[in-house]
């Protein structure tokens, strides 16, 4: 399995950035794929995921409302839009698939994990 995260970086709070996964090595359309972010205390939170075999999405309650994910399954590849970001939302984002779906995303189990990108967000 390979999951490659692209477009982390620096942002200033209230701003916007769109993390992409593209996926391979796994059956797209039986996984959930999502996005777990490790802050600097190195605590782990599954932020986001979507299954990709019934459509169902899971947000974490830090990221209800400003972060939406999209499965686009003819590119293998999810996307994470992040609006109104604030300073709390600094951490390396891991692209995350399992397919346990994403209940394990949620409970931190039985995935595989991409490298990671760093989201900056200053105050």
């Amino acid at each position: 399995v390979q999951l490659v995260e692209s477009g982390g970086g620096l942002v200033q709070a209230g701003g916007s950035l769109r993390l992409s996964c593209a996926a391979s090595g796994l059956t797209f359309n039986d996984v959930g794929i999502g996005w777990v972010r490790q802050f600097v205390g190195a605590e782990r939170e599954g932020a986001s995921c979507i299954s990709n075999r019934d459509g169902s999405t899971y947000y974490s309650d830090s990221a209800k409302g400003r972060f939406t994910i999209s499965s686009d399954a003819a590119k293998n590849t999810v996307h994470l839009q992040m609006n109104d970001l604030k300073p709390e939302d600094t951490a390396v984002y891991y692209c995350v698939a399992s397919v346990y779906g994403c209940s394990a995303v949620r409970d931190l189990y039985g995935m595989d994990w991409g490298k990671g990108t760093l989201v900056t967000v200053s105050s």
